[in-house]
């Protein structure tokens, strides 16, 4: 349950992750334009530390469905200066949630010490850029892109489905030259999958996979409901995956989803 990152080893046995979500866009689901200004993602940042993250999580460009593509300068332009500002407070790690090698290299460079790829290391110049920083890496289920994820999702066994690309990617970024401890395995929950798809994931997390995995189901829509009534079925839901052995959760509401989890370990052990 070691975690390799550029910023050192992190042991996930024993005390799961919380990941706070920082988007820097105009058009994220739930908190599109609140932090696109750089002294807001900072005071953001610093507030989600404090209330127990122990991830900052930087993205410029929203996967949420539907979602249309960032050109990739407009992308750069949105999360490099976040990262350095948040690097600067000297807490937490920094993670940077992009599928685009170029601004994962960046972004390392400037302090990041995870790259979160929803498009699971399915570039090559990607699988690059994570072997030659040595960062940390968030490996991602999708079926689709996030334009089109959500149109009519099918799987035979999304179970099977999900562990053997898990399987498979892994095998490829051993074959790149990747360390397979950097690696974490996150199953996508409502990355092209239906309500059952991501109920059925949620009840065989045990079974997925031998790395750590990550689960981010803050605010999704399968969660039902408006916005606002999503937060404490997440919260359940961090609860019942620290049980199923997830170790990295990605939340936007950050100290109830950590109050939940220290409870849920406190229990376990």
């Amino acid at each position: 349950m070691i975690w390799r990152t550029k910023k050192g080893d992190v042991d996930l046995g024993g005390r799961a992750l919380i990941m706070g979500i920082l988007n820097v866009t105009l058009d994220s689901f739930w908190d599109g334009g609140k932090y696109a200004a750089l002294s807001d993602a900072v005071e953001h940042a610093r507030r989600m530390l404090g209330e127990g993250a122990d991830i900052i999580d930087i993205g410029g460009e929203s996967t949420r469905p539907g979602a249309l593509p960032v050109p990739e300068e407009i992308e750069r332009a949105r999360v490099l200066p976040v990262v350095e500002a948040v690097a600067a407070l000297g807490a937490g790690l920094l993670s940077i949630d992009t599928y685009k090698a170029g601004v994962a290299r960046e972004a390392v460079a400037r302090g990041a010490a995870i790259i979160n790829d929803i498009s699971g290391l399915r570039d090559p110049a990607m699988r690059e850029a994570a072997r030659d920083t040595g960062a940390g890496v968030i490996l991602c289920h999708m079926q689709g892109t996030p334009r089109d994820m959500q149109a009519a999702p099918r799987y035979e066994d999304v179970v099977e489905e999900v562990g053997v690309f898990f399987r498979q990617s892994l095998a490829l970024a051993i074959g790149s030259g990747i360390d397979p401890m950097c690696i974490v395995f996150d199953p996508g929950i409502g990355f092209g999958k239906s309500v059952a798809h991501n109920l059925r994931l949620l009840r065989h997390l045990d079974t997925l996979a031998e790395r750590p995995l990550a689960v981010g189901v803050s605010r999704k829509s399968f969660l039902g409901g408006a916005m606002e009534d999503r937060l404490w079925p997440a919260v359940a839901i961090t609860s019942f995956a620290r049980e199923q052995g997830a170790a990295v959760f990605r939340v936007h509401d950050v100290k109830a989803h950590a109050e939940a989890l220290r409870m849920t370990e406190a229990i376990l052990s």
